[in-house]
């Protein structure tokens, strides 16, 4: 499977990765589908304590018992428990239930009022403490990014919404994630009910190429070496074709096609659900 570079650090992971939201709702299928999809080598796997309260966490320590070296292992902490004491409280409550002694990345989940500086101090102690490898944020605009970047410049990611219906990211927060080396990391790429089924260019290229329109839709979003997709996969057909996507590489006339069929639209603030 294709490779990107992650942040400043050089850590390199899957262009696809596997979601977790959501997939509490059916804990031994879901079970299978992320074993499924580490098998297939989509070892990036992320999480976030809002998901069913802990219940996804604790899902995907179940499913990566005994092969936790084989993940790359995400979760995120909500701005309610941001701050210094709460995050690393929360950190840990995330630890236990994912059955681990570590995460790879721990992010943001999102921006609220609170300043930001007590949370990246303790994201910093986290590391410092062997709790995390690296750290970064999500859903933010480039208005937050700069304010985070001159408190830490060690953030590695922005994870954000994208999908061929909302390209709002490609304006100016990928932009600015490549220029000051952090990874982009798209979820919901297929837009959570809101994918062009209908597309005749999607349906036309993926026939020509032995593929699926969602695995071209997943090779667009991810054409750009900075970013990456975490597609929800909570069923183990659905994971192996997104699996099955990492490795197609669309043309530039093909590119180009799916851009004047789904076009990016002018900028706006940054979406988020």
């Amino acid at each position: 499977m294709r490779k990107c570079p992650f942040g400043p650090t050089g850590m390199r992971v899957p262009v696809i990765g596997q979601g977790t939201w959501m997939m509490e709702r059916d804990r031994a299928a879901s079970v299978r589908a992320l074993r499924a999809g580490l098998d297939a080598g989509m070892t990036h796997v992320d999480t976030a304590e809002m998901y069913g309260d802990g219940a996804a966490e604790e899902l995907v320590g179940e499913a990566i018992a005994g092969r936790r070296d084989k993940v790359f292992l995400v979760s995120k902490v909500l701005p309610r428990n941001a701050g210094y004491e709460d995050t690393l409280a929360a950190c840990d409550r995330s630890l236990r239930r994912l059955r681990t002694d570590h995460l790879d990345l721990y992010l943001l989940h999102w921006r609220e009022q609170p300043p930001l500086e007590p949370t990246l101090r303790a994201f910093d102690a986290l590391m410092r403490a062997g709790k995390i490898r690296h750290f970064g944020v999500s859903n933010f605009d480039v208005g937050d990014l700069e304010e985070a970047h001159a408190i830490d410049r060690r953030i590695a990611c922005n994870q954000v919404l994208y999908h061929l219906k909302e390209r709002a990211i490609e304006h100016a927060v990928i932009p600015w994630c490549e220029r000051h080396g952090l990874a982009v990391v798209a979820y919901s790429p297929y837009g959570e009910g809101n994918f062009p089924t209908g597309s005749r260019t999607l349906r036309e290229i993926a026939r020509a190429r032995s593929a699926t329109p969602r695995q071209v839709a997943l090779a667009f979003m991810t054409r750009r070496p900075s970013v990456f997709a975490i597609p929800k996969s909570s069923d183990v057909k659905h994971v192996l074709e997104n699996a099955g996507a990492g490795d197609l590489r669309l043309t530039d006339e093909e590119i180009a096609r799916i851009d004047k069929a789904h076009p990016a639209g002018p900028p706006k603030a940054l979406p988020m659900i």
